[in-house]
């Protein structure tokens, strides 16, 4: 039988990326998100407590890391914690990982798509937003490969924007350090849900995992693509925050619409600026494409095992992708650029893929000695700062979270339901 068929099995992927390609999908999910859409919101929450909260969040987001880089290794395929949380907890574990994971990375998508719009043509950046969507959509289509070598291309021109943005925000006189001290306006809530918001822009190391039916030998590359794309943003997030609140303050950076660019104005560098907002519609594009990624395989996986529409699961013979799922993906996420709030989008996406990483530290601490299992105290700090952080984000997304979930496992509670009644008029 050649490659690619199946006799009666659902096709499986192509392993075709290496680590270096792993780690950029990583890079382009994770550069860009926090940069140019989480920080004005983050300070608005936390104020002159933004780089507390900034280390708070890459604290919860290295437990998450190493948990799913250890589970990952454990189990290479496509689906990430839905597939870590139904092996290690039980299957309703899994789909509400799953099923967070979707609800979440899809809001993503959209803040994503937006931002592209309101960096590139802010009086159309809805329509600009769809066109993003389609265009990305198609690149997905055409296979994995394909988007690794985009998606390496624009994070070498975004860290080059970003260094730009950071040399010039402290070389000049507007720049005081006096603005990064702590002071009353930072509340203990306050920095929490800044972390709460902050942590949308770490969470792109979840490609890596989520990719594990297409990497070469999973169990080495993935644990070591997740901590090195981790590190690597972990530093460019501080150094651009560090700039930006030199120049902008905690108050000023909160009413920004576009703090990078207000911060090279205000650095006496207005030449920039155009150079920062194709940066940023560079880098939300580069976010926007692993984030498509992810979510289709994670929509993969769950077709396969029947818990979303069976149809979704096949792979494009020729390009070896879930075409299917990749196209109901770019579909809905399309649907709400044209409708979404850049804002509202972050925290609600915040919520879904804090839970789903919760999943994933309790998986975790089930592995034994022999499977690799981190140190207790990883997946312990995980799991508590998942479920702390997304409780402190705003009462809209947590209400509006606790809604989306909790009808994802009626759903599969009336889907097992009529399963038993099935196979009881069978028998």
């Amino acid at each position: 039988m050649s490659k690619g068929t199946s006799a009666g099995g659902p096709v499986e992927l192509e392993r075709r990326l290496g680590l270096g390609d792993a780690v950029v999908i990583g890079l382009g999910a994770m550069i860009g998100a926090g940069v140019f859409a989480s920080l004005a919101p983050a300070a608005g929450a936390a104020g002159s407590g933004l780089l507390l909260g900034l280390a708070l969040a890459a604290v919860v987001a290295y437990c998450n890391a190493t948990s799913s880089a250890r589970l990952a290794a454990r189990y290479p395929a496509s689906g990430g914690t839905y597939v870590y949380g139904r092996e290690r907890l039980g299957e309703f574990w899994g789909y509400l990982a799953g099923w967070s994971f979707i609800v979440g990375k899809t809001a993503s998508c959209a803040a994503m798509a937006l931002t592209v719009g309101l960096y590139v043509w802010p009086e159309r950046a809805s329509a600009v937003a769809v066109a993003a969507v389609v265009t990305l959509t198609v690149v997905n289509y055409l296979g994995v490969h394909k988007s690794a070598l985009l998606t390496r291309l624009i994070v070498a021109v975004v860290l080059g924007v970003l260094a730009a943005v950071v040399v010039a925000s402290l070389t000049f006189d507007a720049a005081d350090v006096g603005r990064l001290d702590i002071g009353d306006d930072a509340t203990f809530g306050g920095v929490l849900q800044a972390a709460g918001l902050l942590f949308f822009a770490f969470a792109g190391y979840a490609r890596i995992a989520t990719l594990g039916e297409e990497v070469r030998d999973p169990a080495r590359t993935i644990p070591r693509a997740v901590p090195i794309a981790l590190g690597v943003t972990l530093v460019v997030y501080a150094a651009v925050a560090v700039a930006v609140l030199s120049v902008l303050g905690g108050e000023r950076l909160a009413e920004a619409t576009a703090p990078l660019a207000e911060a090279v104005r205000a650095a006496g560098m207005p030449g920039l600026e155009p150079v920062v907002r194709v940066g940023a519609a560079l880098a939300a594009l580069g976010a926007l494409l692993a984030l498509i990624l992810g979510v289709s395989r994670t929509t993969l996986a769950m077709a396969r095992d029947r818990h979303l529409p069976h149809a979704l699961s096949a792979v494009h013979p020729r390009f070896r992708v879930p075409h299917r799922a990749e196209l109901v993906v770019g579909a809905v996420v399309a649907t709400l650029a044209a409708t979404a709030d850049l804002r509202a989008a972050i925290g609600f996406s915040s919520f879904g893929v804090l839970l789903y990483y919760a999943v994933a530290n309790a998986a975790a601490w089930t592995l034994s000695p022999a499977e690799g299992r981190p140190a207790r105290i990883v997946p312990i700090v995980g799991l508590v700062g998942c479920l702390t952080l997304a409780f402190f984000l705003p009462a809209a997304s947590v209400v509006g979270g606790l809604v989306v979930i909790a009808l994802g496992a009626a759903a599969y509670g009336l889907r097992r339901l009529l399963g038993r009644r099935r196979s009881a008029d069978g028998s």
